[in-house]
């Protein structure tokens, strides 16, 4: 079954999601993070049905997220490394575990503890910082429309907004 694609959407949100947004697809990269690169790590790890795993890899790898590289010359056989985009999804991964510790796992306690390397304590909670640095909640955001935005959203933010001051 195919899913519905949402790449005609004109939002950064629904975009990513098509790429990064299901569940098998975000446990490949976790395993990445945690240093797994060719597919029959992968598929060790996840216990994924081959022809899901090679469907997300090159999905991982068309959006620019992995880097496929031969193992060795004239092998084929291929390991998959995080390129700079990937590398920039590390926070969202976090963030995404942590809610689990949370909200999933809650009073049980979390099941792996992402700690500092150089101080060896864990880490601070993902959050949204102002620029000045104070931690922002939804209540403390709001969306305006961008330089890509299209004119219909413009429109719309322009009737809801009321006049400035």
């Amino acid at each position: 079954m195919s899913r519905t694609s949402l790449e005609h959407w004109q939002c950064s949100l629904a975009r990513s999601a098509d790429i990064v947004g299901d569940k098998w697809t975000l446990m490949i990269l976790r395993d990445a993070f945690f240093g797994l690169s060719t597919f029959s790590q992968f598929q060790k790890n996840l216990q994924i049905a081959r022809n899901v795993l090679s469907d997300r890899l090159d999905k991982l790898v068309q959006y620019g997220i992995l880097r496929r590289e031969p193992v060795r010359p004239g092998v084929e056989r291929y390991r998959y490394q995080l390129t700079e985009a990937g590398q920039e999804l590390f926070p969202v991964i976090v963030a995404l575990t942590q809610w689990g510790d949370k909200w999933v796992f809650g009073a049980q306690g979390e099941p792996l503890v992402l700690v500092d390397r150089e101080k060896g304590a864990p880490v601070q909670a993902v959050g949204l910082q102002a620029r000045d640095g104070r931690y922002l909640r939804a209540a403390d955001v709001t969306f305006v429309p961008g330089p890509n935005a299209p004119a219909e959203l413009v429109a719309r933010y322009a009737r809801q907004r009321p006049p400035e001051r």
